[in-house]
């Protein structure tokens, strides 16, 4: 794993052979971290990649002294919604989420 940032932005990579397989994007506020990006290449996906990234900032997060870490996933990212629970995060139906967009379609 390479580490691009500064202490309130990790960003994580996983290479194969000198190419990138995977990424993620950490920030934290000084008090809950959140994931706000994970990416894997289709082609290298359920390899535990992911995981590992997952693991990695969680590891970074707690020797930051953050106790919570977070994400936010698309209801029909089905997927993304079983590893993150395969990983013992639970589904937090107190957050509302509230978005500003110019283009309503994107």
């Amino acid at each position: 794993m390479k580490e691009i940032g500064s202490r309130s932005t990790d960003f994580l990579i996983a290479e194969r052979d000198g190419d990138i397989i995977g990424a993620a994007l950490c920030t934290n506020d000084g008090r809950k971290g959140w994931i706000n990006r994970l990416a894997v290449l289709p082609e290298c996906q359920h390899q535990g990649i992911a995981s590992k990234l997952i693991a990695e900032a969680e590891r970074r997060f707690e020797e930051r002294g953050l106790t919570v870490v977070a994400c936010l996933i698309h209801d029909d990212n089905s997927g993304s919604r079983a590893l993150f629970e395969r990983m013992g995060y639970e589904l937090d139906r107190s957050v509302l989420y509230y978005s500003k967009r110019k283009n309503k379609d994107v």
